[in-house]
């Protein structure tokens, strides 16, 4: 028996098509069943509620050999840390109690940076504490996706403009959900492996806001450019959506990092190097996206 979280997310559902497609027992943990795809409701067990939450977990995690484990965004949370590491020790726990034997785990680049990374520093954490159980565990580390740019549609549509706190000729390397999802289910259905460890996601390339901008603009055949936001700023505007103070903070501190050389501390090699380019995942992805 395999446990997938997040089965509906951008990650969490394709993990969950791989985990089906190779005839495995899944078991999930959603908090709405009527939000699974109905062919995959009828092909799986379902744990409804949080996997933050102690009972859900202990229920899920019954007899089960494997888990994926993501944990979900939490915009107001009190802090990054509250946000990964407490919201895992129920499951850390359970983990033993129910002598799962395997976890693969989403995490990111960053293991060595000096300073606090907001988000990053929590998920790294998280990982500490997922590891210390002695569980089998496999931190899959990925750099920036590009499926974040789906977050800027509408400023695409009508602006005709991307941003981010980063210099605009900043090159760090990116990566498509759907190969990191690729990457934890191999992990997830190999069995051969103990231990506790790390694997790279870094994308094909390193590239800068200006090359996707760039790029955006010779798919979608329109101008698109990149505008830096001011830090204060982009802490702002999170608010202005509603994030917590501390968790608005937690992702700029993220950024600063990343522009201070956090996703570059892992130099990439043929193994951590995922197919999916810049280009293609604007053609497949982005889009169809824009378009509609």
């Amino acid at each position: 028996m395999i446990v997938i979280t997040t089965p509906t997310g951008n990650i969490g559902q394709q993990v969950l098509r791989h985990a089906l497609a190779a005839g495995e027992r899944v078991r999930v943990i959603v908090r709405d069943a009527s939000h699974l795809a109905a062919d995959v409701r009828s092909q799986v067990e379902v744990v409804e509620g949080s996997h933050s939450d102690p009972a859900v977990v202990d229920r899920a995690f019954q007899g089960a050999e494997a888990v994926f484990w993501l944990v979900p965004a939490d915009r107001k949370a009190p802090s990054a840390r509250a946000a990964y590491v407490d919201f895992a020790r129920p499951a850390a726990m359970a983990l033993v109690r129910h002598g799962v034997k395997r976890v693969v785990g989403i995490s990111a680049l960053g293991r060595g940076f000096a300073r606090d990374a907001g988000h990053v520093t929590a998920t790294l954490a998280m990982d500490d504490l997922i590891a210390a159980t002695g569980v089998a565990y496999r931190a899959v580390c990925a750099a920036s996706f590009m499926d974040n740019v789906l977050r800027q549609v509408a400023s695409i549509q009508n602006l005709g403009v991307i941003s981010s706190p980063m210099p605009g000729n900043f090159k760090a390397p990116t990566c498509a959900a759907r190969d990191i999802a690729a990457v934890a289910a191999r992990w997830l259905l190999d069995r051969s492996w103990t231990g506790s460890g790390s694997v790279e996601v870094m994308g094909p390339e390193d590239l800068s806001f200006d090359d996707m901008a760039a790029t955006i603009s010779q798919v979608l055949g329109k101008p698109v450019r990149f505008q830096q936001t001011p830090d204060e700023e982009f802490r702002a505007s999170l608010v202005s959506y509603g994030f917590s103070e501390a968790m608005a903070q937690a992702m700029l501190n993220m950024s600063v990092a990343k522009r201070e050389g956090l996703d570059h501390l892992v130099p990439r090699t043929p193994e951590n190097t995922t197919p999916t380019t810049f280009r293609q995942w604007c053609e497949e992805v982005l889009k169809p996206a824009v378009g509609s």
